[in-house]
């Protein structure tokens, strides 16, 4: 019995961190893919978020690592907020984490791009928002209709 309480108290304790542990494994990848082919990473965030390529170059060249410059255009697109906005957030909250960016931007801790966010469930396709997968915006998510309706 005291081991299986054990046991349950231990998976608790690490169960944030490999929440914690998906984001970062995504973003060591991210940075790995971009240092390999910085063009061609600069030419799939212009497309994803539907942005300039001098506006990836710029932001690029503004933070320390390629994920950094990806989850700043990753968060404008939850948010609806434009990389420029994101910055501003970014900048004194860098320390704090994703996660806190995220909430000051208005991005809501119960919202299916929080979730997304804090699994590190993100995508870089290359392909424009709605093609390569990801969380849907609002409560339906394409269904067409609320609870009640046409059963």
């Amino acid at each position: 019995m005291k081991r299986l309480i054990l046991l349950c108290v231990t998976l608790l304790l690490l169960s944030p961190i490999a929440a914690h542990a998906s984001l970062e494994g995504f973003l060591s990848s991210l940075n790995v893919q971009a240092r390999a082919d910085m063009a061609g990473f600069s030419a799939k965030v212009s497309a994803q978020f539907g942005v300039p390529q001098a506006k990836v170059q710029m932001v690029l060249q503004s933070v320390p690592e390629p994920a950094d410059a990806f989850m700043l255009f990753q968060l404008g697109q939850y948010s609806g907020k434009p990389v420029d906005q994101v910055y501003q957030v970014y900048q004194p909250n860098k320390k704090k984490g994703w996660g806190a960016i995220a909430k000051e931007l208005g991005i809501k801790p119960g919202s299916p791009e929080f979730h997304a966010l804090k699994r590190g469930d993100l995508h870089f396709t290359g392909e424009p928002a709605g093609q390569g997968g990801g969380p849907g915006k609002g409560k339906g998510q394409g269904k067409g209709h609320g609870k009640g309706h046409n059963k």
